[in-house]
């Protein structure tokens, strides 16, 4: 952070280049064994694309794929209830999220999207930051039903930092979660918008954004890294980390705030041993839960 604080503003901007140089280093003091990992977990994601999931998720009816019905995490919109097949982002004429969405899009990106056409929507379980946010995956076809793109339509809610920090300029929380994302990485999903729902009889408003359901995200393993090849692969997060903050925010105020002592250092490594002890204890009561019957198991929960 203190780096950027004495940079320039592009040079911030453009600081994605040093980042991958720096992975570059990271990947030379890899072992013969980390390297085989690495490409072994990037040629996975690179394969987790839309014909992946076509198989995984779909099935032909009527010579058009649809989504199979895996519930709970998994529930086409034919198989839901009435009343919530009816509920904000699951409207029948999906049509009109993807107008909504589209205006959202840069030009070349609304150039893209209008070389696919909807084929079928189904309300998905989110994973642990999201759980209770309404979620739904679109499938989309572009030239053939071998063809497909799925975009993931899901609930933003006001930041839990609003509270203490102000409320977003942005009205539309959707909105909100995108331009941050655009705003912090260095390369973002190309699909990325929002849609607000309009509240209607016995449906709910709400604000969503729009995303690829995947797009070759992945993370190595750190649980078989060496001590030196762990402390290199935490500076290059850091690196990122610091960057991200430093083209959202006020870097001169952030670097002043952390000084030139450990104390923020220390502090930051408190936090982390006192959650991972929290998540322990928080994993440990579910797990009693379950065993006493308070808590149902479910595949995905």
């Amino acid at each position: 952070m203190h780096r950027f604080a004495g940079l320039g503003q592009l040079e911030v901007w453009y600081a994605h280049a040093e980042l991958g140089e720096m992975g570059s280093q990271y990947q030379a003091l890899l072992n013969t064994r980390e390297r085989r990992l690495a490409a072994a977990d990037l040629a996975s994601a690179q394969h987790k694309d839309g014909r992946q999931m076509l198989d995984k998720l779909t099935r032909q009816v009527a010579g058009r794929p649809r989504f199979v019905s895996d519930p709970p995490l998994l529930v086409p919109l034919a198989d839901l209830p009435s009343g919530e097949a009816g509920d904000a982002g699951c409207e029948p004429r999906l049509d009109r999220i993807i107008a909504s969405y589209r205006r959202t899009l840069e030009s070349d990106r609304e150039f893209l999207i209008d070389h696919f056409e909807v084929a079928d929507i189904a309300r998905k379980v989110v994973g642990i930051g999201s759980v209770g946010m309404r979620c739904r995956i679109i499938l989309l076809l572009g030239r053939d039903a071998s063809d497909p793109l799925f975009l993931q339509l899901k609930e933003a809610g006001a930041s839990v930092l609003s509270a203490f920090a102000g409320a977003s300029p942005d009205a539309n929380q959707g909105r909100r979660v995108v331009a941050g994302q655009r705003l912090m990485q260095a390369s973002s999903d190309i699909f990325l918008g929002w849609h607000r729902a309009r509240p209607r009889s016995g449906r709910q408003a709400g604000d969503f954004y729009l995303r690829q359901l995947r797009d070759w995200k992945f993370s190595l393993i750190i649980e078989g890294m060496g001590p030196s090849t762990m402390l290199v692969y935490g500076q290059l997060c850091g690196r990122t980390l610091a960057r991200a903050h430093a083209r959202s925010g006020d870097r001169i105020a952030i670097a002043a705030y952390l000084g030139r002592s450990d104390v923020f250092d220390k502090a930051l490594a408190e936090f982390a041993a006192a959650y991972a002890e929290q998540n322990e204890r928080d994993y440990a009561s579910l797990g009693a839960a379950v065993a006493s019957g308070r808590v149902t198991a479910q595949r995905g929960v």
